[in-house]
């Protein structure tokens, strides 16, 4: 039996993949470079807003955020506090707005196109029976493998790790979107249908506002996996606490990449919690 297995063949995957990449690249190059160039801009942009701004007011905006975030419940805003104060007291100050840019730009682009396919999912089957593969697929892939496209297309820096990311972090927000509209009660669906309303009308005044918990979990996760990727983008180039901890286990240096990690969980955890409390009912 193995003998007939080893008279097969091999299937040229890798150099059909390899093919298709030459084409995209040889094809769009002069697209790649305007996204590369562009991005790289607005990004550098808003890092160095962000990098301006004083960090005991970046803090006290911050604190006062989670605070009235949470119902003017003070146990996040103290936390915030103290690990942004932690964080700029271990000159991580800088890699700490790089890391923040490149989150906000990875998480945004991820809500704006999952969002709509998450609804095309749930009002088409065959757009879900299509898509649901296509999902499975970016989410058991594993993350250094986006990587590979994410130079090709992009080179090296901040605009290809926000690619990687994107897709890394893009599926929960699609599926969560798609689950939530399919479960607002069908009663209400009918209700509305027999007001006249448009299918605009339905999905705006009905099926977003009560599936809003839902895909708010959804981007919660979005959000969250854009900053696991922080670490896995600093390997082609992306700037942010995820190259400290990169240098730090390029070096052996134990302590510097405990600092860098504890820096990076510590900003997850205000991500978090603050997300989270989006989602909580006044």
């Amino acid at each position: 039996m193995s003998k007939m297995l080893d008279s097969i063949p091999s299937l040229p995957v890798a150099d059909a993949v390899e093919s298709f990449m030459d084409l995209l690249t040889g094809n769009f190059s002069s697209l790649f470079e305007f996204v590369q160039s562009g991005g790289k801009t607005a990004m550098e942009f808003i890092t160095d807003i962000l990098i301006a701004v004083p960090p005991v007011v970046f803090i006290i905006l911050i604190a006062l955020i989670a605070f009235f975030a949470t119902r003017k419940k003070f146990g996040l805003a103290v936390f915030s506090i103290i690990g942004l104060l932690f964080i700029y007291n271990q000159g991580l100050w800088e890699e700490l707005m790089n890391t923040i840019t490149l989150v906000i730009f990875a998480s945004i682009i991820a809500i704006i196109i999952g969002i709509p396919f998450g609804i095309l999912m749930s009002k088409s089957s065959i757009a879900e029976a299509i898509v649901k593969p296509i999902l499975d697929f970016m989410q058991t892939m594993p993350g250094f493998v986006y990587l590979i496209p994410a130079v090709a297309f992009f080179g090296i820096g901040v605009v290809p790790g926000v690619f990687a990311s994107v897709i890394f972090a893009l599926p929960p927000t699609v599926r969560f979107t798609n689950l939530g509209i399919r479960q607002v009660p069908r009663e209400l669906v009918e209700a509305a249908d027999s007001y006249g309303s448009t299918g605009w009308q339905k999905l705006i005044k009905v099926e977003l506002p009560l599936a809003k918990s839902t895909i708010m979990a959804g981007i919660n996760q979005t959000v969250l996996l854009s900053l696991s990727m922080v670490v896995i983008a600093s390997m082609i180039g992306a700037p942010g606490l995820g190259r400290e901890v990169l240098s730090a286990l390029q070096r052996a240096q134990v302590g510097n990449g405990f600092v860098a990690g504890l820096s990076l969980v510590i900003f997850a955890i205000i991500v978090d919690r603050l997300t989270q409390s989006l989602n909580k009912k006044k």
